[in-house]
């Protein structure tokens, strides 16, 4: 697997200088990250903003699905020790959580999750204790299975955004454009057929409780730009479909894992991820808990109006799952 092909876009000094000064001062006037009035803000810092900054947030423009924007530079000695839980991360790191959300509220709006991390618009992925093995983003020990964030619920990002705070140990995120693969055309009408659900990962417990029936969606969907993509095997009860269906599904996971390239992210890169395109994940590695473990920043974006889901998602229930906005326009 390749490492670190990802298309580049490079903020210069002035335009990183921006963002954090910007930052610096939602974060006075506001007090917190998480304060409703700073968020209800973030549209009027970014109107300030300017046209070089803006220039490299453009949306994601090549069949790669994704880019690393680069140029910013937490201090690592500033942050802190890694985190054990996302829960006990506090403050640490709250300039970096407004800067990703000025990058977010850019590109779209930011959006949250009831039922995740306590509803809060920046996430913070470490490794902890207890979770090794889970395919969710506190896992360490085993392959973080490829996969759209959030793919069971309809109200899912458009673009994820994954900004490094620490990585020491140059542990890689795995990332597959389903515009880089060669499936046959007959693979792609098998799995346009909505056949099985995709049901909510371990990070959601109220969503894995829900009583309503799930609801079969499809993996693959056409538009005038090219194919979509809506995908999570941890999550997908494959031995329901039909044989020709789970061949199909076995192929494309085959293409993914061909094309599939490894991004090692250095502290201050910001990889932008479409969500509709490209499935990510993360390589196996082995955790320290000792304060220099890898630590990521998560945001997601919803952008409007945007043609890339089958009409019918409007539909479904997501489980019970309500995403939050970050403002109302």
């Amino acid at each position: 697997m390749p490492t670190c092909p990802a298309p580049v876009r490079p903020l210069d000094d002035a335009a990183a200088a921006e963002l954090t000064t910007t930052a610096a001062k939602l974060l006075a006037d506001h007090s917190r990250a998480t304060s409703l009035e700073l968020l209800a803000a973030l549209p009027e810092a970014c109107a300030r903003l300017s046209d070089s900054v803006r220039h490299a947030l453009r949306p994601v423009d090549t069949a790669d699905g994704l880019f690393v924007l680069r140029g910013l530079h937490p201090d690592d000695a500033e942050l802190g020790p890694t985190p054990g839980h996302w829960s006990s991360v506090g403050d640490a790191g709250a300039l970096w959580d407004v800067v990703l959300l000025l990058v977010s509220s850019l590109m779209g709006t930011p959006i949250a999750w009831e039922g995740q991390q306590d509803g809060r618009f920046v996430h913070n992925i470490v490794p902890s204790p207890g979770h090794e093995s889970e395919q969710t983003g506190a896992s360490s020990d085993v392959l973080l299975t490829p996969h759209t964030e959030d793919a069971f619920h309809p109200g899912r990002a458009h673009l994820l955004l994954l900004c490094c705070m620490r990585n020491h140990d140059h542990i890689a995120t795995t990332a597959a454009s389903i515009r880089r693969t060669a499936l046959a055309p007959a693979d792609v009408e098998q799995l346009e057929r909505p056949v099985v659900p995709i049901l909510p990962d371990d990070a959601y417990e109220e969503a894995q409780r829900f009583a309503g029936r799930p609801a079969p969606v499809p993996t693959l969907f056409d538009t005038s730009e090219g194919l979509t993509l809506r995908f999570d095997p941890a999550y997908t009860p494959l031995a329901e479909a039909d044989a020709e269906w789970r061949e199909a599904y076995r192929r494309l996971e085959d293409e993914l894992a061909r094309v599939s390239v490894a991004v090692s992210l250095q502290p201050g890169d910001v990889l932008v991820v479409d969500n509709d395109i490209v499935v990510h994940g993360r390589v196996p590695f082995t955790a320290r808990y000792d304060g220099t473990d890898r630590w990521l920043k998560r945001a997601s974006v919803r952008v409007e109006d945007r043609p890339t889901r089958p009409s019918a998602e409007r539909d479904e229930h997501g489980y019970g799952q309500a995403a939050l906005t970050a403002w109302t326009a």
